[in-house]
């Protein structure tokens, strides 16, 4: 009841999509395509319309390419989520699957897992369809896509920031003047790939939708979609770097039940992060702005309560002479405990024997409601993911070729598309990446 959605939009002049005054310099050098953004969507939209276009410059702000894409998932690089049927997967794509059929249809996450096995990049499966490279490494799947982008001779420039675009008429084809904190270039077609606002320490700093929005696109304006939380209180420091599988979180506003998710969550310095929390974080973000929110976790979400206090029982009869404190560390980090007793009344050190009944409960309640109060988000620069975008209409997904500008491609997260977190995001960008280069190389 409260999934209301924001469609704040930038306010625009659709009719500085095309500025016929601008000239072409003479003797200057027409490429057949740039590409803005070197990240995951740039880099593949690279490798594959170079295969047929010789003519290819890729304009890259930082000192190197894929500098978000080394560091998605922890370093490790969840390439994609192993749900091989198009419907399936597009479920995830809340409210956009109707956008991007068309685009799954012409490269599918079987044509992203085939893509990279054929250029000797193994995957594994773990929890919820989530694959990563057998390395661990997210510098495997860099290497797959920037040896093809060498390999085709692909011109590069670093440290080279996109200031803005315009585009003038030439025997009634659009040519693209681009200007950069260095030279202006030319094109006869562009793809836009600068990513969104997450991150903005790899260069992701809402460039992209500035200069959509001079060539007369509508934007939703961004907001933090995938972000870890911060908890009131100091507690949690302690357990900074810890992360638990299989954990309910419930949220309640203002005591009232909302939502409950099951999912691996990470303590941090200031709350709580992975999959299980930023699965929920828009969820909870909305619920911040009715009153408080406070979220319960459950340790052991797949028994009751009455199942809890016959496995605790029996586990501490079985140590009884052992201290309470090392035997509930085999039910859950050691890190934990001293928190779990605290809230418990019961001293670490009472051996498991003497443990009053009334302790037990209180240790049961704790381990299956243990329950935190949330201080807010921590914001758009430390969000794994943000919302917002370019509007899905103005975008013709069989192509990903803007339907205000005709030569200009859109990809990646610069789309209006809600995603999970699992290998979802970047698979939109090797989809839409995809499509964007066998596109935009076509005569």
């Amino acid at each position: 009841m409260l999934s209301k959605r924001s469609n704040k939009k930038v306010s625009l002049n659709k009719n500085l999509a095309v500025q016929s005054s601008v000239t072409i310099l003479a003797n200057t050098k027409v490429f057949d395509l740039i590409i803005i953004g070197g990240g995951a969507s740039g880099m593949m939209a690279a490798a594959i319309a170079s295969a047929d276009s010789p003519s290819i410059l890729i304009l890259e702000k930082n000192e190197s390419l894929g500098k978000k894409l080394l560091i998605t998932g922890g370093g490790r690089c969840n390439v994609t989520n192993n749900k091989t049927d198009i419907r399936t997967m597009l479920g995830k794509y809340k409210g956009s699957d109707q956008f991007l059929y068309s685009a799954f249809a012409q490269h599918s996450v079987s044509d992203t897992i085939k893509f990279f096995k054929d250029r000797g990049l193994e995957f594994k499966e773990e929890n919820d369809g989530r694959m990563f490279p057998v390395t661990d490494k997210s510098q495997s799947v860099y290497n797959v896509l920037y040896k093809i982008i060498k390999d085709n001779k692909v011109n590069i420039k670093y440290k080279t920031a996109v200031k803005s675009i315009t585009v003038s008429k030439e025997n009634n084809q659009n040519i693209f003047i681009i200007k950069t904190n260095m030279v202006t270039y030319t094109a006869k077609k562009i793809i836009i790939a600068t990513g969104g606002m997450s991150h903005a320490e790899t260069g992701s700093t809402g460039d992209g939708f500035s200069l959509l929005s001079s060539l007369g696109h509508s934007i939703t304006e961004s907001e933090a979609s995938l972000v870890p939380i911060s908890l009131t209180g100091d507690w949690y420091q302690r357990l900074s770097g810890i992360s638990i599988d299989g954990v309910a979180v419930t949220t309640f506003l203002d005591k009232v039940r909302q939502q409950k998710n099951i999912g691996k969550i990470l303590f941090t310095h200031t709350g709580l992060s992975g999959p299980g929390i930023l699965q929920m974080s828009k969820h909870i973000s909305e619920l911040l702005k009715y009153g408080q929110v406070t979220l319960s976790l459950d340790f052991f979400p797949t028994i009751d309560e009455a199942e809890l206090k016959k496995r605790l029982h029996l586990l501490l009869s079985m140590e009884s002479n052992k201290k309470i404190k090392n035997v509930l560390s085999l039910l859950v980090p050691t890190a934990l405990v001293p928190h779990i007793l605290r809230l418990s009344e019961t001293e670490g050190d009472t051996p498991c024997h003497s443990v009053m009944r009334d302790q037990r409960l209180r240790i049961i309640k704790n381990l299956k409601t243990l329950n935190m109060e949330v201080k807010g988000l921590l914001g758009l620069h430390k969000a794994i993911i943000s919302s917002g975008g370019v509007t899905l209409n103005e975008i013709d997904f069989k192509t990903m070729q803007s339907r205000i500008v005709p030569g200009l491609y859109i990809t990646g997260d610069l789309l209006n598309i809600d995603r999970p977190s699992g290998g979802y995001s970047l698979q939109l960008c090797w989809t839409t990446g995809w499509v964007a280069g066998v596109s935009a190389s076509k005569n």
